[in-house]
């Protein structure tokens, strides 16, 4: 391990690409779903291409929630971005909602009933992943591509940059030195401009945005700074390519320096455990790490459809626990429950806090007021302590300890 070098990249995509666009289109359903009823099920897909939007799933929910509702709520979603463009500006495009009623057979397998327990909505695997290479304890090379699209985003709702367009990718290549990032190696941004903009108006328009969000000293060179490679992106979103809910689940969650179970978040109810269940793995990977028992951690627990309990919990440090990783996993189970209505219930899921999520990462963000992101609280580190060190644990070479409160 000694002077290991390597290089690791991650992209992002801006809330106008086509698949996000889709992603924030099916969460605002799931949103209005939650508004109307808490306890509202919802597995909502949206198709976009030039001029049309095509929205598809099951639904048990309020009859309030009509169709013409549901094509307003996709419209806003699109306006909220900022699509006003020929071929698919929020008002003139085509909407075709084709939701309909849940099915029985996942509905019973899911409902609480008598002695029996909610179960999960499908089978699965789900992950969790936290290290120390930023403050959100998230890998940094993933943390900065989302950084970069926000703040270019920001400055475009604001009137700042109001030629660029909503639709937007970037992708950070940072090299590692023994473990650690020390600095960019290449950085690409893609932004759809007006086609009175110059390539090198844009690229400048865009320098700040990166500049500002690399720690100092880390900017890659002037030659492996590309923005636009192609040299022109005026026509973009939907009515370049076509979108579809759930096609960035990579981006979603840690840009590749973890696992994805594949399944994907947005347009999902949190009895889902797709959704659900990742973030509460990732909420137990970040307490831990919080917490000082490892400086990077890996969970996945599985679940069956139908039954309540996880089939598995797998708890990984990657040689940087504290303890034996055995120990804080039996340590995480006794301060967490993982059955998916104890989830539901612990992180307060069961509210219109979705929107949200669909662009710049479900993971990393900042705890909000009305109860967004929940799962980014380190409210689990005093709980894993004090369980560590209440009882007889195996350290992670061996010896039993007692964890420094």
């Amino acid at each position: 391990m000694a002077d290991q070098k390597y290089i690791f990249t991650s992209e992002s995509v801006g809330e106008g690409h086509p698949d996000k666009l889709c992603d924030r289109v099916s969460d605002a359903i799931v949103d209005a779903y939650l508004n109307a009823d808490p306890y509202a099920r919802v597995a909502a897909e949206c198709l976009a291409t030039t001029g049309f939007l095509c929205i598809a799933g099951e639904t048990r929910g309020p009859a309030s929630i009509d169709r013409e509702l549901i094509e307003t709520v996709a419209r806003h979603a699109v306006r909220d971005i900022g699509y006003k463009q020929e071929e698919f500006h929020w008002e003139k495009i085509k909407v075709d909602v084709r939701l309909h009623a849940q099915s029985a057979d996942i509905a019973v397998g899911v409902d609480a009933a008598g002695n029996k327990d909610e179960g999960a909505g499908d089978q699965g695997i789900m992950f969790g992943y936290a290290c120390r290479e930023t403050e959100s304890l998230m890998p940094a090379a993933i943390h900065y591509s989302h950084a970069i699209l926000k703040s270019l985003a920001e400055a475009r709702h604001s009137g700042a940059l109001f030629k660029l367009g909503p639709d937007a990718k970037s992708q950070v290549s940072l090299e590692y030195i023994n473990g650690k990032p020390v600095r960019a190696t290449s950085v690409v941004v893609s932004t759809q401009h007006d086609a009175s903009l110059s390539q090198d108006e844009v690229r400048e328009m865009v320098r700040p945005h990166v500049q500002n969000i690399l720690p100092e000293g880390w900017m890659c060179d002037e030659s492996q700074f590309y923005v636009n490679p192609t040299g022109r992106f005026v026509i973009g979103g939907p009515d370049g390519d076509c979108g579809l809910t759930g096609r960035k689940i990579i981006v979603d969650t840690y840009g590749g320096a973890a696992p994805h179970g594949g399944g994907a978040f947005s347009g999902k109810d949190p009895t889902k455990v797709d959704r659900s269940a990742a973030y509460a793995a990732r909420h137990a990977a970040k307490n831990i790490v919080a917490a000082g028992l490892a400086d990077r951690c890996t969970i996945q627990v599985s679940y069956a459809i139908g039954v309540s309990h996880p089939i598995s919990l797998y708890v990984n440090t990657h040689g940087t626990g504290k303890y034996s990783d055995d120990a804080i996993a039996q340590a995480l189970q006794a301060v967490a429950d993982f059955r998916p209505r104890a989830i539901r219930e612990r992180l307060n899921l069961n509210k219109p806090i979705y929107a949200r999520t669909a662009a710049y990462g479900h993971f990393g963000r900042t705890p909000e007021a009305d109860g967004g992101f929940t799962w980014e609280k380190p409210d689990l580190v005093q709980a894993l302590k004090d369980e560590l060190g209440s009882k007889k644990y195996a350290s992670a070479e061996g010896k039993v300890t007692e964890l420094k409160r």
